[in-house]
């Protein structure tokens, strides 16, 4: 199929992309990669009345550090870039290996990081991971500017706290904690296909190997990435043996996720799927933190 008839604007600059997306209000979209977007539109999914391209706004493609140890990314890096930088893999080496799970390398070198943060695909991966590394967001509009917090972020399938007159500009991740450990654990049908379950664990020990800080963030079992708070009553402040994980990740399958049954699974089998996932992610995400 062919999409519906929409307005194409190409800005050069984040001042025209915002005084663009200020004019259009509602009928205006901002397109990045386009790799979720466009086949939206094919299939008439998504019917924008206007596209704001921001391929060409060259300021929105960096990755830099942050004085404290962590990491700026401007929201049109693509999702290979991001792959393979090396202070990507020195600070955050959680991240590479999230992003290589993502579809296939033709989608990753137009996709971009930014992107799917603002799509906020409930199935998809880099939602979740910021909700993991505690993110935070940096939100412009002509005028203005606001931070958010990755976990206040998403509101719904694909709805966000973006206004139309709004774009992400800048994703900053915080600097890893001494003694952290991480770990991403999915089930798909196929290499490159979107996760039936998906688990992503980042974990703080002390020097008595002793649970300092958790984060089980789980996606493709709810509206939204789901952030654990059973992992942090049970497991915070206390050494993280092979009974708690289980319980943890039984608690979890029973009572923080809302699977759907498709043609793919059931929500029986997601349960099962989280149950096993979060126990085999906190498991390694302890083994590396220790």
């Amino acid at each position: 199929m062919k999409p519906a008839p929409f307005e194409y604007y190409a800005p050069t600059s984040v001042e025209e992309a915002l005084a663009t997306l200020q004019s259009l209000g509602y009928d205006g979209k901002v397109l990045a990669g386009g790799q979720s977007l466009i086949p939206a539109m094919n299939f008439r999914m998504a019917r924008p009345a206007a596209l704001v391209d921001l391929n060409k706004v060259k300021e929105l493609f960096y990755i830099k550090p942050t004085s404290d140890g962590g990491l700026a990314i401007g929201t049109m890096t693509r999702d290979s870039v991001v792959e393979k930088d090396p202070l990507v893999s020195e600070r955050f080496p959680i991240v590479p290996y999230v992003v290589k799970h993502i579809a296939h390398p033709q989608i990753r070198n137009r996709g971009t990081f930014g992107g799917a943060i603002a799509h906020a695909d409930p199935a998809a991966q880099i939602p979740a991971l910021s909700v993991a590394l505690q993110a935070r967001f940096l939100v412009r509009k002509q005028g203005g500017e606001r931070w958010v917090n990755a976990e206040d972020f998403f509101m719904g399938p694909f709805m966000t706290v973006l206004e139309p007159e709004e774009m992400l500009a800048e994703v900053v991740l915080p600097p890893m904690a001494k003694g952290s450990g991480a770990s991403y654990q999915q089930v798909s049908r196929q290499k490159g296909g979107y996760a039936q379950a998906a688990v992503i664990s980042v974990v703080v020990v002390d020097e008595n190997k002793r649970c300092k800080d958790v984060r089980v963030v789980l996606f493709s079992v709810g509206e939204t990435p789901i952030l654990s708070q059973t992992a942090r009553k049970i497991l915070v402040g206390n050494v993280p043996t092979a009974e708690a994980i289980a319980e943890v990740a039984e608690k979890i399958s029973k009572d923080e996720v809302d699977p759907g049954t498709d043609i793919h699974g059931t929500a029986e089998y997601r349960r099962h799927l989280v149950k096993v996932l979060v126990r085999r992610g906190l498991t390694e995400a302890f083994e590396r933190a220790k």
